[in-house]
């Protein structure tokens, strides 16, 4: 960064792995370079502990223009089971409390809710009682652009906005002058034990709250009603906790590794990681091959680390390189690192989900990307004005289609220049499922009996509703994502055989043996092998040669029973010479 004087990071209390990333490299490098000036701005954030850990640096405060906002705390009344206040109740008394008790305010409501659920459920409930004089609106992340769009559009009359922590600082709604607020949200969190993403519903932090408030504050006086206590709100942490606490941190050690930055112990980071997260980080890398047993990075570590993807798919395209599905691997790389393009209209479900399953396929939700994305190049080759036309008609989103053109020429220029070669020809999609294995081990899962799966480390899910294999239940599965809401999903999946999961862990699969035996028929020591995976069994009961797995013992055994005994058909004149001094000896050891 020598040819600038002056770097700006904003959007500082979203605190994500890739903030405090820069943050610890600022920090190295104003150390170094004392007249680069750093700015880093936010609108919640921790003033004193940020400037501590710039050694001192002035803090600068810009008041912004807003305006006073009344707070009311309204508790959800959960005292009796029988008359227990549910939260759609509880909104829907919030808004009849602001048209009826508004101030003389004119304005749109923002109704923050934790999630997709939460909001139908509110929405159902206003609209089965009468919203009286609100029109509602829904607005989450998976929405479709056009559903999102209606937000802003002009309106005569007034609206309640259901939405997620999307509008709490992504995105600002013209015209709020309400805000509900439930106090809650879906918190991403990685467990480090079971190995998969949860999305658990958790209190918002004071600093959350906060930035919620001031949405109705923006273009004159507002009202925020609060679902919850004030002493409920002084007993929450002041802030979120950041990414780097509660996520997986492989994609940021293997970065820091290519980059000869040290280990993520020693770097100044705002807030230290969990050495638990610090070893996950390192287990996922080594089942990648990515670093080796002393935690040092390795020439395919290198070589995942210049692809600009998670470790995990970024070794899914080495491998593909290798097994000639290149072509196929970069699809699925690139539709795994956006947001699904794929819309459903909550209006629209069954007329989405018939024009989704025309590219489905009975055995891979991997093949069914592909279809799709053949489907959109040829859209795409008759012209932009055909492909938005049929994305609308099949319930895509034409900015996300073309965001994934956009990610896989960049990738496909990135691993040209790794060397790698795309297959001209179709690759059979067993190929593919086998390089997609190298990746995602942590995401296999066997069929038992309850009709769930059994994944690593004694895991347990079932394959999320809306893809063909839901119904299928096939025996063995990978799954690109595991996530946790209600129970343990997992999405994208193949169904793969066990011998391919083998393969793809080689370095990771346990061996054991049954008792050694000498088979006279094939002339060896041949053991018994079963190979598991984290937990899960792979093949049992395969006659393996016992020489390669303890040469000294299968060679005892071998003189043993095949000299000593004769339990074999070799013949050779020293076992005819040894067969008559043994005679000899025993009829010697008879006469004593």
């Amino acid at each position: 960064l020598e040819r600038y004087d002056t770097l700006i990071l904003d959007e500082a209390h979203e605190r994500n792995l890739n903030v405090d990333f820069l943050l610890g490299v600022c920090r190295r490098l104003v150390e170094r370079r004392p007249e680069l000036r750093v700015i880093v701005t936010s609108a919640t954030i921790e003033t004193r502990r940020f400037a501590e850990y710039f050694r001192g640096a002035p803090v600068i405060d810009v008041e912004g223009r807003s305006f006073p906002v009344e707070v009311r705390y309204r508790p959800i009344d959960e005292e009796s089971d029988a008359e227990a206040q549910t939260l759609p109740e509880a909104v829907a008394a919030a808004l009849d409390e602001l048209r009826a008790d508004g101030r003389g305010i004119d304005g749109d409501a923002l109704v923050f809710l934790p999630g997709e659920r939460q909001i139908a459920e509110v929405r159902e409930h206003l609209e089965r009682s009468g919203t009286r004089d609100w029109d509602v609106f829904a607005l989450y992340a998976r929405l479709s652009a056009a559903e999102q769009e209606r937000v802003f559009e002009p309106h005569p009359r007034r609206r309640a906005v259901l939405a997620t922590n999307v509008a709490e600082t992504s995105l600002t709604i013209p015209g709020v002058r309400f805000v509900v607020d439930a106090g809650l949200a879906r918190i991403s969190r990685y467990s480090p034990r079971a190995k998969f993403q949860r999305l658990p519903i958790e209190p918002v932090s004071r600093a959350s709250a906060e930035q919620r408030k001031g949405r109705c504050g923006r273009v004159g006086e507002g009202i925020c009603v609060r679902l919850y206590s004030e002493d409920d709100l002084a007993s929450r942490p002041e802030y979120t906790d950041p990414e780097i606490l509660r996520t997986n941190l492989a994609s940021l050690i293997l970065q820091m590794a290519a980059l000869g930055l040290g280990a993520p112990e020693d770097f100044p980071f705002v807030d230290p990681p969990d050495t638990r997260l610090l070893n996950d980080g390192y287990r996922l890398l080594q089942e990648l091959s990515a670093v080796d047993g002393d935690r040092r990075i390795t020439r395919l570590g290198r070589q995942m680390a210049a692809l600009p993807v998670d470790p995990r798919l970024a070794r899914v395209l080495l491998e593909a390189g290798r097994q000639r599905c290149l072509s196929e691997a970069l699809v699925i790389a690139a539709f795994l690192s956006i947001q699904d393009p794929r819309e459903r209209p909550s209006d629209k479900t069954e007329a989405a989900d018939q024009a989704h399953a025309l590219f489905a396929d009975e055995r891979s939700d991997f093949v069914a990307v592909l279809n799709l994305w053949r489907t959109a190049r040829e859209q795409a080759a008759a012209g932009t004005r055909v492909l938005r036309r049929w994305c609308k008609e099949h319930f895509l989103s034409f900015v996300r289609v073309r965001e994934w053109y956009d990610l896989h020429e960049q990738l496909a220029d990135i691993t040209a220049g790794q060397g790698l070669e795309r297959n001209a020809t179709p690759a059979p999609a067993n190929l593919l499922h086998q390089s997609i294995l190298t990746g995602f081990l942590g995401g296999i899962g066997v069929l038992d009996e309850a009709r769930t799966y059994l994944g690593a480390r004694d895991t347990r899910f079932v394959i999320a509703p809306g893809t063909p294999l839901a119904k299928r239940n096939p025996h063995w599965i990978v799954a690109a994502n595991l996530v946790e809401t209600q129970r343990l999903y997992a999405r994208m999946v193949a169904q793969v055989q066990p011998s391919w999961i083998e393969s793809a862990g080689a370095h990771l699969v346990r061996r054991t043996y049954g008792e050694a035996q000498w088979v006279p028929a094939r002339g060896m020591v041949m053991a018994r092998e079963t190979v598991s995976l984290y937990g899960r069994v792979l093949s049992s009961g395969r006659q393996v040669n016992f020489a390669s797995i303890d040469p000294a013992l299968a060679r005892r055994m071998f003189v043993e029973e095949a000299l000593v005994r004769r339990q074999s058909s070799l013949r050779c004149g020293f076992l005819e010479r040894n067969a008559r001094v043994r005679a000899e000896v025993e009829q010697l050891e008879a006469k004593l």
